[in-house]
């Protein structure tokens, strides 16, 4: 065994050097980078540009009415529905009116009794005027005979008591006729009351506008401050808008904005600040900013709207916009150094300007950048750039 051991280790060590002498040699690359020609090159340069703050909000009506009957009773009739444009002072919906003309009736009935009543009380005040006069007369004239001792003390004293129970009878007419033109406006109220009663059965529109709500059916019982149907103008629509308290200053009356809604594909609408509400939201500490919108056609409550409202200028990082490369979800673009070597280099961009966009990271003031890269371009390509 020990010999068979001796003889394979010499084998072994003869045929090393034979299996180390094939060495495998490392490869090269003798290729050079590709040049691309004729490739635009621009210098990224600070510019000034207008800062806007761009806030979202909602396509509001200038006036919403939420109509509803002061009246509780059955919904008589129903005379429109959602869409339907209204003139101020239609007839919308009707509400069951026996009720209402019982009222009415009863009321009637009340003010013609407070009138005769009226009447009886003044007739009755006429005689004891009437009756006070003559009572007053002879007492007159008995006085004067009382001081020439020419009656009786006893015939004296009792012209004077009739007098005096004339008088009170005078001044009780007088209470009741007083009592009775008190009844009488109180009928009148009443009776003003139920009239307005029977023209609340009746629920009219207050403006001009189209019906967006309708929560009743016919049949339905209406109660008193429950809304009925949902009225808004059909013109003078407004955006609210939230504004953070750090941009309230730059936001003043009658200040011109543009306004986009994407729904109506009309491209920006000029809108005029009308109101800033005074109160911050103590939670968001934000304020609420009405834009009046220019009058148009296709301009509906509810829709999305976006504003934009200048704040003032700032200095950017600008570059042209066919510049930029997506890829995926990353942006990037092609940097050309001083050897006009194009390397590709990730960006992150923000807001547009027209044919621009700005920069935020990845590149600096004076870098030159691809406007417009070549399909063949690659990282590492050697270009010939053209101004």
């Amino acid at each position: 065994m020990k010999q068979r051991f001796l003889s394979l280790f010499a084998l072994f060590m003869l045929l090393l050097p034979l299996a180390c002498s094939d060495k495998i040699e490392p490869g090269t690359t003798t290729g050079s980078p590709p040049v691309v020609k004729n490739v635009p090159v621009a210098t990224a340069r600070m510019a000034d540009r207008p800062i806007i703050y761009e806030a979202v909000g909602t396509v509001q009506a200038g006036i919403t009415s939420n109509l509803g009957s002061k009246l509780v009773g059955t919904v008589e009739a129903i005379h429109v529905r959602e869409g339907d444009r209204v003139k101020e002072g239609d007839a919308l919906i009707i509400i069951d009116q026996r009720q209402v003309k019982a009222g009415l009736r009863k009321a009637e009935a009340g003010l013609a009794e407070a009138k005769k009543g009226l009447v009886a009380a003044t007739s009755a005040r006429d005689a004891a005027r009437a009756t006070e006069d003559l009572a007053l007369a002879t007492y007159q004239r008995y006085l004067h005979l009382k001081r020439a001792d020419s009656v009786s003390e006893q015939e004296f004293d009792e012209v004077e008591a009739r007098h005096r129970q004339a008088k009170a009878a005078l001044d009780r007419s007088e209470a009741l006729v007083e009592a009775a033109t008190a009844r009488v406006n109180q009928a009148e109220a009443g009776l003003a009351s139920a009239r307005v009663a029977s023209k609340d059965a009746v629920i009219t529109a207050p403006h001009d506008g189209i019906i967006t709500g309708k929560m009743v059916d016919k049949g339905d019982l209406a109660r008193s401050g429950t809304p009925l149907l949902v009225l808004e103008t059909a013109h003078g629509f407004c955006v609210d808008i939230v504004v953070p308290e750090s941009y309230i200053d730059y936001v003043k009356p009658r200040q011109k904005v543009i306004v986009e809604v994407p729904a109506l594909k009309t491209g920006p609408l000029e809108g005029t600040i009308c109101t800033i509400v005074p109160r911050a939201d103590p939670k968001s500490r934000s304020f609420i900013v009405k834009i009046n919108l220019p009058i148009n056609k296709k301009v509906k409550s509810g829709l999305f709207a976006r504003a934009r409202i200048p704040m003032g200028h700032g200095r950017r990082l600008l570059i042209g916009n066919k510049g930029v490369i997506r890829r995926g979800q990353l942006t990037g673009l092609y940097v050309v150094n001083a050897e006009n070597t194009a390397h590709f280099r990730l960006i992150r961009i923000g807001k547009a300007f027209g044919d621009s966009v700005e920069v935020l990271s990845g590149l600096k003031d004076g870098d030159r950048y691809v406007t417009e890269p070549h399909p063949e371009l690659e990282d590492g390509a050697r270009v010939e750039a053209i101004p």
